[in-house]
C-alpha cells in the first residue's frame, strides 16, 4: 500500500527549552516561529514482511534518517513490515529550517493512512523521536498545525499550547555558512542555561504584544544575546535591515527576512544561497 504526506518547514525566532523526565508529550519548548511552504514530502510504500525492514530516502539518495526511522518505529513497534520511504525536502539540514521534523512527520502522516490509524498518533510519533534524538523541541508541533506560531506552553496537547498571529508574508532565506549539530547545542549546559533565560524573555514579550515585527524584533535580540550568530550572519542581518526585518534561524548558520524581496534577495544574494517561500497555512497534510 501506498500514501503521501506533506509538512512545512519550522524557522523558529527564539525558544525556551522545556524537559519534562516525568512524560516526553510535556517535553518540547516555548517560543515563536513561522512554518514554511518549503518542507518535505514523503511518499511511503508498506508491504507485508516476515521481518521488519525500513529504508528511507533523502532526494533519491539513501538516508540513515534517524529521526523518520524512529519515528515509524513509535507507530509500527515490533510489527514486521516491509517500508521503503521516499522523502524530498525543499532545504538543507541542520540549518534552522526544520527539516528533520519535516520529514519525519511527513512520513508518518502518510503511515497513518496506511495503517488506518488517527493522525495525532504521527504527531506523538515524530515529537518523541526529535526530543529523544535532541534534533529539536517544538518543531514538530509547529509543523503539524502551520501558520506564524506563538508556543506558550511546551509539549503536546493538552499540555501544549500554540496561539497564531495572523499573516500571510513572503520570507527570503539565506543559507550562509556550515550546518549547526543542533544536538551540540542542545546538550552544553551553559549555553543552555543563556538560552533558557532569553527564550523565557522572549516568549513573555511576544505574549504581550503577539505580532510578526515583534517576533522579529525579539529573534534579533535572541541572537544577540545568545552569542548563537556568527559574525558572518550578524553582517547579514545588519544589512538585511534596511530593507526589512531580519533574523537568525534557530539552530542554523542562516537567516530569515520578511520585508522588501526584491531588494532583499539583492542584498542578501552575496552571503549565501537564497530561498523564497511563503508562510504555510494548513500545517502537516495527506496528499493522496
Amino acid at each position: 500500500m501506498k500514501a503521501s504526506a506533506f509538512a512545512p518547514g519550522h524557522i523558529s525566532g527564539f525558544f525556551e527549552p522545556v524537559y519534562d523526565n516525568a512524560d516526553i508529550y510535556r517535553s518540547g519548548s516555548c517560543g515563536s516561529g513561522i512554518t514554511s511552504t518549503l518542507g518535505a514530502k514523503s511518499e511511503i510504500d508498506v508491504k507485508p514482511s516476515t521481518k521488519q525492514y525500513i529504508d528511507v530516502l533523502i532526494n533519491n539518495k539513501p538516508s540513515n534518517a534517524p529521526v523518520s526511522k524512529l519515528a515509524i518505529k513509535h507507530l509500527i513497534g515490533d510489527t514486521p513490515l516491509q517500508i521503503q520511504v521516499k522523502t524530498t525536502i525543499d532545504l538543507p539540514m541542520q540549518q534552522g529550517f526544520g527539516m528533520s521534523a519535516a520529514g519525519s512527520l511527513s512520513a508518518t502522516y502518510a503511515l497513518t493512512k496506511i495503517l488506518d490509524i488517527p493522525k495525532e498518533n504521527a504527531i506523538k510519533a515524530s515529537h518523541c523521536a526529535e526530543i529523544e534524538l535532541s534534533t529539536g523541541l517544538g518543531d514538530t508541533i509547529a509543523c503539524s498545525f502551520g501558520g506564524i506560531e506563538i508556543r506558550r506552553k511546551a509539549g503536546l496537547p493538552p499540555w501544549g499550547v500554540i496561539e497564531h498571529i495572523p499573516g500571510k508574508y513572503e520570507i527570503v532565506l539565506c543559507v550562509i555558512g556550515e550546518q549547526i549539530n543542533t544536538r551540540n547545542i542542545l546538550q552544553d549546559k551553559t549555553l543552555m542555561n543563556k538560552i533558557t533565560e532569553y527564550g523565557r524573555y522572549c516568549t513573555k514579550k511576544i505574549l504581550e504584544k503577539p505580532s510578526v515585527d515583534n517576533l522579529l524584533t525579539l529573534s534579533q535580540l535572541f541572537t544577540k544575546k545568545t552569542n548563537l550568530a556568527s559574525t558572518k550572519v550578524l553582517d547579514a542581518i545588519e544589512t538585511a535591515n534596511k530593507h526589512g526585518m531580519t533574523s537568525m534561524c534557530m539552530l542554523g548558520n542562516s537567516v530569515f527576512s520578511i520585508g522588501d524581496t526584491t531588494n532583499l534577495c539583492k542584498v542578501l544574494s552575496p552571503f549565501g544561497k537564497l530561498f523564497v517561500c511563503t508562510v504555510d497555512q494548513c500545517g502537516a497534510r495527506i496528499l493522496d
